[in-house]
């Protein structure tokens, strides 16, 4: 009964936020750092590996971002930072690692989940190498976040606002970063004589659009390239049930496409989920034109090596009415450890 009346309190706070007119900027009030409110589970199959996994994600105090840990290795070696620094393959998909040796693959559609719902510090606990695939979206853990429950925290969230453009452009793609009041993605894509085409989205990650625009998108692959990464004897756990396959001019899957541009839509949602390797929330504007995993992760690098680029602040003046919050009101307010 008490959390259902602070429910209704936080929304009603969050409304007259919005409603507020611009000469009453105490209003706005603080964006504060979120966690989950209790730990919770699930398993699944490795894109890549093949091998089944089971994940926990689980609450973490302030301040202390998001990590990864793999419950099958003794020892500290076992704890992985999810940031840019600690990314050591972009082959496929972004593998974190640490100075042991010790991997986690596939950790961008959790990331993307994260960032959609606003979750700032949490400890993810995997008895294997790599987060688990899934639907070949990031919806199964967002629907994980919304039954865990989100709560705030007694510290201000942390933000990278972008300063100046930083750019890279690479064998794979080109990629930007420049100034903007949140985080907003312009993102093309193009893949001739294919289903999938030309395809080019621009879309702000603001309140609950990750998980109206972007969540449900799927991961994708073509027939011919995924026969011989199976000889390879690689993408071991990819089927139609995870992965939208395409044959040519032909979607493979039983029901087509989620969205009508579902192809692009990923790619956005991989770019949500690497740039958030970052450390935190980016306040600007990602261009992308064929980029994918190293050139994000390549970006990130250029940022952080130009002192100028980039500051950590907390949100200003109307910057707070666009917070992500994933459309997840938080229930209490937890206070750090």
């Amino acid at each position: 009964m008490g959390i259902s009346k602070n429910i209704r309190t936080i929304k009603d706070q969050a409304s007259a936020r919005k409603s507020a007119p611009d000469s009453m900027p105490e209003s706005r009030g603080t964006v504060k750092q979120r966690t989950l409110k209790t730990s919770i589970d699930c398993s699944g199959i490795g894109l890549h590996s093949g091998v089944k996994v089971s994940m926990i994600l689980n609450p973490a105090d302030a301040n202390t971002g998001i990590s990864f840990k793999r419950t099958d290795i003794a020892g500290g070696g076992a704890l992985i930072p999810a940031r840019w620094d600690y990314v050591v393959d972009t082959r496929l998909s972004t593998t974190l690692g640490n100075e042991d040796g010790v991997t986690i693959g596939t950790v961008e559609h959790l990331m993307a989940a994260l960032a959609g719902c606003g979750i700032d510090n949490a400890l993810i606990e995997l008895n294997g190498p790599e987060v688990p695939i899934m639907d070949g979206s990031a919806q199964p853990f967002v629907f994980l976040v919304e039954c865990a429950g989100v709560v705030e925290q007694d510290a201000a969230r942390r933000v990278i606002r972008i300063l100046k453009t930083v750019s890279v452009d690479g064998e794979y793609g080109q990629a930007r970063l420049s100034p903007g009041s949140c985080l907003s993605l312009d993102v093309e894509i193009d893949f001739l004589g294919s289903a999938v085409a030309k395809q080019s989205l621009s879309i702000g990650i603001v309140n609950g659009s990750f998980g109206k625009e972007l969540a449900r998108a799927r991961t994708f692959g073509f027939l011919h390239q995924i026969e011989k990464l199976w000889a390879a004897g690689l993408a071991k756990g990819g089927s139609l049930d995870n992965a939208v396959v395409v044959s040519g001019d032909k979607i493979l899957n039983e029901g087509g496409l989620r969205y009508d541009d579902e192809f692009v839509r990923h790619k956005i949602l991989d770019a949500v989920g690497d740039l958030y390797l970052a450390g935190g929330a980016i306040i600007g504007r990602f261009e992308g034109v064929y980029s994918g995993h190293a050139t994000n992760n390549a970006l990130l690098r250029a940022l952080f090596a130009d002192n100028e680029a980039w500051k950590y602040d907390v949100f200003q003046g109307d910057e707070v009415l666009s917070a992500i919050d994933g459309g997840i009101f938080p229930e209490l307010v937890a206070e750090t450890a």
